[in-house]
């Protein structure tokens, strides 16, 4: 069972057009001939409360081991040569493995060898910031104009219900909806990160790790902060005592979570949530009376693929924060530590259980004094009872109430895939809960927690007995890129649901985009009815026309409503919305194109995954461009508006 303790106390040109086309094809020709897969492992799993790898990583020795055989034969790999990288900064190729070009090669790298050998191939210095041009005139201020139904984190509301009720948009505006200006993500390759609007600011994170404060209005830039990781989570702002700024709130890919002044950008405070070296926070931080509650998910699962990583060690967590200054009020591990197991067909130490993390935002219900979050899969043996769960912890001390599992024995990792060494014995059907959990008033004044997940099935829950299983639908086929991915919107009156069920040769790792997905198969949006779960009505995907490289038309991307209106992005780029009663499209926008940028930043759009739109002050915001497994690349920042 978890563990609760409780303590008082920039940028660089667009890649893919502007770097040489060496780079471009260096993963396909690659993947596995050494960039990544040959040699051993230098910094093995850290062994639990361990912070660091049991020996000191030469960034030379990685290069060796990891990179030379094809970058030292740039004219066979056709990858950059080292002498090209060395006129690099560190700072730009840690970029470029973090969520860029060499993404998919470098998962299984862990952080240290990653620094490592961008320090021993780089120059020092940093890249250099936005152009003047790009930020806003002097007397132009963040958090200076009251807008209408502001967007406050990963949804408007606690409930977590993606549901925006006053956002200035109505469903009459909305096929008039029309491209006001771009924002482009200098150096990178993917926009991810969730927008958070608040009096006329956007504040917004990127895979390059920038936060940047920008006018909502006109997309001028007010402030950017350097991330020690890249930053893919919804921002929170919280108010401050005396009602004059606000506090952000946010986690990176690496671990940090942090706390920024929202009118200056200036750092109050940060820490490092859990000491395990794969930590990713990927989960929006949700508020209650002070304390900012985080879940923490991992790369352990892709880390894996390595057949001499000692997996697994991570344990999913909600650790909760004052606000104030960062202090640790409590912090619950959803499984308990893990002890070794044995050792892998290459010898490896292997450790368990593992696993079970904590990917999408808490759900509070103060109601009850709990917070609800949904959990993934084990990494390795044993499989426990917590994992692919809904949970509720006690909002006060952490103390687990219940949990309800909905696919036992998910034990599963990457490496699975090809069946390597480190897939536990049950090699399981990976079906996370990487959305937050529902939570709805029904017309006979119940409640009820609707919970999505990969396997395809919507659930509704009783929160007043223990989670039981009142409903369950399914809405999708389900699969390792199946199902529910990242979150379900409800308006009170039916609950919408977009299935991925992404079809094809997927990227394991890698080429960055360019995938060979099936072009009519995955997606389809369903209405449920929150009360019984049935469904009110279904739309069928929209098939790629024409079907191109990277394209599915998959809907992966969380949902978004508004009254009378539901949106939903897919993998083929295009954002639509559709009717709330009967599923009928009422506006179409293909993303998957160039932009000329109000930040002069090169840019363009891809496809649509991760954090959905967001409605707020009149303008809706959605980010464009996910690559991570075979989608279309995109470094872009839309916003529309009614025409008039």
């Amino acid at each position: 069972m978890g563990q609760t303790t409780g303590l008082r106390r920039n940028p660089i040109s667009w890649s893919l057009k502007r770097f040489p086309e060496n780079v471009r094809s260096l993963a396909s020709s690659c993947l596995f001939l050494g960039c990544v897969v040959i040699g051993t492992t230098l910094a093995t799993a850290p062994v639990f409360g361990q912070t660091v790898s049991s020996q000191t990583v030469l960034g030379a020795d990685v290069y060796q081991t990891r990179c030379a055989q094809c970058h030292e034969n740039a004219a066979a790999s056709r990858a950059p040569s080292r002498d090209t990288l060395q006129k690099m900064t560190a700072s730009r190729i840690l970029r470029t493995l973090d969520f860029g070009l060499m993404m998919g090669v470098a998962y299984p790298l862990t952080r240290e060898e990653r620094q490592a050998v961008a320090g021993f191939l780089g120059t020092k210095g940093s890249e250099p910031g936005p152009a003047a041009s790009a930020f806003c005139s002097a007397e132009r201020h963040p958090l200076s104009a009251e807008t209408a139904g502001n967007w406050n984190g990963w949804s408007p509301l606690p409930a977590n219900t993606r549901f925006q009720p006053s956002g200035g948009i109505t469903r009459d505006q909305v096929p008039r909806l029309k491209l006001k200006w771009a924002y482009g993500f200098a150096g990178d390759v993917t926009a991810f990160a969730a927008p958070t609007v608040l009096d006329d600011t956007i504040f917004v994170g990127s895979a390059g790790g920038v936060v940047q404060a920008l006018e909502a209005k006109t997309g001028c830039l007010h402030w950017t902060f350097q991330a020690n990781g890249p930053v893919r989570s919804a921002i929170t702002a919280v108010a401050n005592a005396s009602g004059s700024d606000y506090s952000l709130l946010f986690g990176d890919q690496i671990g940090w979570f942090y706390s920024l002044e929202a009118k200056s950008g200036q750092l109050l405070w940060k820490h490092r949530i859990d000491d395990h070296e794969g930590t990713r926070l990927t989960g929006s931080p949700e508020v209650y009376a002070g304390v900012a509650f985080i879940g923490a998910a991992s790369w352990e699962e892709t880390r894996s693929i390595e057949p001499h990583y000692a997996c697994c060690t991570f344990r999913g967590s909600v650790t909760a924060l004052r606000v104030a200054d960062g202090s640790k009020v409590w912090k619950t591990y959803t499984i308990d530590p893990p002890r070794k197991t044995g050792v892998n067909s290459a010898g490896a130490q292997q450790w368990g259980p593992s696993g079970a993390p904590v990917w999408s935002a808490p759900t509070i219900d103060p109601k009850r004094g709990v917070i609800y979050v949904t959990t993934g899969d084990n990494y390795s043996s044993p499989a426990t009872a917590t994992s692919d769960a809904v949970m509720a912890l006690d909002i006060t001390t952490g103390k687990i109430r219940w949990f309800q599992q909905t696919t036992p024995n998910d034990a599963y990792t990457s490496a699975c895939r090809n069946h390597g060494p480190n897939c536990p014995e049950e090699d399981g059907p990976d079906y996370d809960f990487g959305s937050s959990a529902l939570l709805l008033s029904l017309p006979d004044g119940k409640d009820i927690l609707v919970a999505g997940q990969k396997s395809g099935v919507v659930y509704g829950l009783d929160p007043n007995q223990k989670g039981k299983v009142r409903w369950q639908t399914r809405v999708g086929q389900g699969g390792r890129n199946g199902g529910v991915q990242w979150g379900m919107a409800s308006d009170g009156q039916a609950v919408f649901a977009a299935a991925s069920d992404l079809t094809g040769v997927l990227n394991s790792g890698g080429a960055v985009g360019g995938a060979k997905f099936d072009p009519a198969k995955g997606g389809g949006l369903t209405a449920l009815r929150p009360a019984d779960g049935g469904k009110m009505w279904f739309v069928a995907p929209h098939p790629c026309d024409p079907p191109r490289p990277g394209c599915s038309p998959a809907q992966s991307q969380a949902v978004t409503a508004i009254p009378g209106v539901v949106f939903s992005g897919s993998v083929d780029g295009h954002l639509r919305a559709f009717a709330a009663g009967d599923g009928k499209i009422l506006w179409d926008f293909d993303t998957a194109k160039s932009y000329s940028t109000v930040n002069g930043v090169e840019a363009k759009g891809g496809s649509l995954d991760g954090a959905g739109p967001v409605v707020a002050g009149g303008m809706l915001f959605v980010n464009s461009g996910y690559p991570r497994n075979g989608g279309m690349p995109g470094n872009v920042l839309l916003a529309f508006a009614p025409e008039e």
